[in-house]
């Protein structure tokens, strides 16, 4: 089953939309935290779907005072991009960096990294991530410190992702963490595959 994409029509009026704001901001933060995985101390991983998509077009709009059909339009265009397709999962990647020291520090160290995320499965298969606008963004001297990624995985991987024991691995050379899936996370990306 395909993600469903948003639409146009899904986005509210600003007047409508921030009458309701407090109480969906609440809810997409906890949805976040469900779907948030801390790689290592300074990567995590928020997994997104249709919910936190129309979260972030929505604020978008908002923020941008977006009036026009034709402007939503465009932000929806650029956004349904980050809900995954059928047999994957999609995730905004975060380098969580605080500092001008530890950017300076980090970056450049950590080139590939969007390409060093896989999931290991119980089978012993893995799916690795990548960055479709990899060409477009990748510069051989550093990296940027948000990236988007793609996990593809085929029917039978679906299947072992389902028996559990899923873990997360980052095994870039200046960078190596290992994680397992929480219970919560394990539940909440596997409703991702319908």
């Amino acid at each position: 089953m395909t993600m469903r994409k948003i639409t146009v029509a899904d986005i509210s009026e600003l007047r409508a939309y921030n009458k309701g704001r407090d109480e969906l901001r609440k809810r997409i933060i906890a949805l976040k935290a469900r779907r948030r995985i801390q790689v290592g101390p300074i990567m995590s991983l928020v997994f997104e779907n249709t919910d936190t998509v129309h979260w972030q077009i929505s604020e978008m709009v908002r923020a941008e005072r977006i009036t026009t059909e034709e402007g939503v339009a465009t932000e929806v265009k650029v956004y349904n991009d980050l809900i995954p397709d059928e047999g994957e999962l999609s995730a905004t990647m975060f380098l969580e960096l605080t500092s001008d020291e530890e950017l300076r520090d980090w970056l450049p160290r950590l080139v590939g990294i969007h390409r060093a995320l896989r999931f290991v499965l119980a089978d012993g298969s893995d799916a690795r991530g990548f960055d479709p606008e990899e060409q477009r963004l990748t510069r051989e001297d550093t990296t940027p410190a948000v990236h988007f990624l793609v996990f593809r995985f085929r029917p039978e991987q679906v299947a072992s992702f389902a028996q559990g024991g899923v873990r997360l691995v980052c095994d870039h050379p200046e960078y190596r963490h290992d994680v397992a899936l929480t219970a919560e996370q394990h539940a909440e990306l596997l409703a991702d595959f319908g």
